[in-house]
């Protein structure tokens, strides 16, 4: 059974969440502050983590910044004030995967939860296609990065990386088409699975992420290049 933490200050939603989730299957644990929060996150193993921003204590911002400070790659989904556009933002740049806008729906969280875990959980026996990329055992291979769908785990010169979920589906799609340009909404669908209107600051955050942790120079990348006008390709560097 997965486990999720569920993060807010306000019953009413924290209920409303818990109920929702459980009639899913889901084991979940809550909190109503960011002190508690975070030591539940650094004590336990969560599969998911729904994390409201405006919280007692340490804020959600803080939180997030504490667990991908430990080296934690649980998913995290934020939840964010309708006017709250810059902690939006700063909350993907601090790592967080995905967000959620208030008021919403519980059966779009759960949707999108499910979403990950079909993502994370799928077979994955699709040959990666593109110049430059091929399978070794079910490895895609690009360059000096080594990409293992089934297990979720990437190396880059034989040295492990240590990618979010988000940040491995990626690096995986982006793999899987060495040399093919990609738009941003092409990434929004592919990677994240739902259409978000005029949300490809999203992309751009993602891909800085995986850039600083891929790149030997982000700010002059090898694998991933920005085609202005038009998104990012995958090439294989040196060729």
């Amino acid at each position: 059974m997965k486990k999720i933490l569920v993060v807010d200050d306000e019953p009413a939603i924290v209920t409303l969440l818990q109920y929702n989730l459980e009639k899913e299957h889901f084991d979940v644990t809550t909190a109503g502050d960011g002190d508690s929060a975070l030591t539940l996150a650094l004590q336990e193993h969560f599969d998911f983590i729904i994390l409201d921003l405006m919280l007692p204590g340490l804020d959600g911002l803080e939180v997030t910044k504490k667990i991908r400070g430990a080296s934690i790659t649980t998913p995290i989904m934020i939840l964010t004030a309708k006017d709250s556009e810059t902690d939006k933002i700063v909350g993907l740049e601090l790592g967080a995967d995905d967000y959620v806008t208030k008021p919403f729906s519980p059966r779009e969280i759960v949707a999108r939860i499910k979403a990950i875990e079909r993502r994370v959980t799928k077979d994955t026996t699709a040959q990666p296609a593109g110049h430059g990329a091929k399978a070794e055992q079910e490895l895609i291979v690009v360059g000096g990065l080594r990409i293992d769908p089934e297990n979720y785990r990437a190396t880059k010169d034989g040295e492990k990386l240590t990618l979010t979920p988000k940040e491995f589906e990626l690096l995986a799609f982006f793999a899987k088409r060495v040399g093919k340009i990609l738009s941003r909404d092409a990434l929004l669908n592919g990677v994240w699975g739902f259409e978000y209107p005029a949300e490809t600051r999203m992309v751009d955050i993602q891909v800085s992420h995986l850039r600083d942790k891929i790149e030997a120079d982000p700010k002059h990348p090898d694998y991933i290049k920005t085609v202005r006008g038009f998104g990012y390709q995958m090439e294989v560097p040196n060729e």
